[in-house]
């Protein structure tokens, strides 16, 4: 399986809705981060797919934007790893 981009090496803190629908991008290469916007269908070899969730409350919550964690659509820490 292809590796996902990383887009940022740093989470982003983002306040979602109960019962909203949302899709969380796994490859790294959306313009919406941390949402997906399609753009994975555009690159070659690209072989990962929208995470879809929904949240039971209306929160604030930590995202993953390296895409290497292994708790998506959270942050646990991977991006400290990757340096920087």
């Amino acid at each position: 399986m292809s590796t996902p981009k990383v887009y940022a090496n740093y989470p982003i803190e983002v306040e979602v809705v109960k019962d909203k629908n949302y899709s969380f991008c796994t490859c790294g290469h959306s313009a919406n981060q941390p949402w997906c916007d399609g753009a994975h269908k555009s690159v070659e070899d690209c072989e990962q797919k929208p995470l879809r969730i929904t949240f039971e409350e209306d929160k604030k919550v930590w995202l993953c934007q390296c895409k290497q964690t292994n708790n998506a659509p959270f942050c646990d820490g991977s991006h400290k790893a990757l340096g920087e």
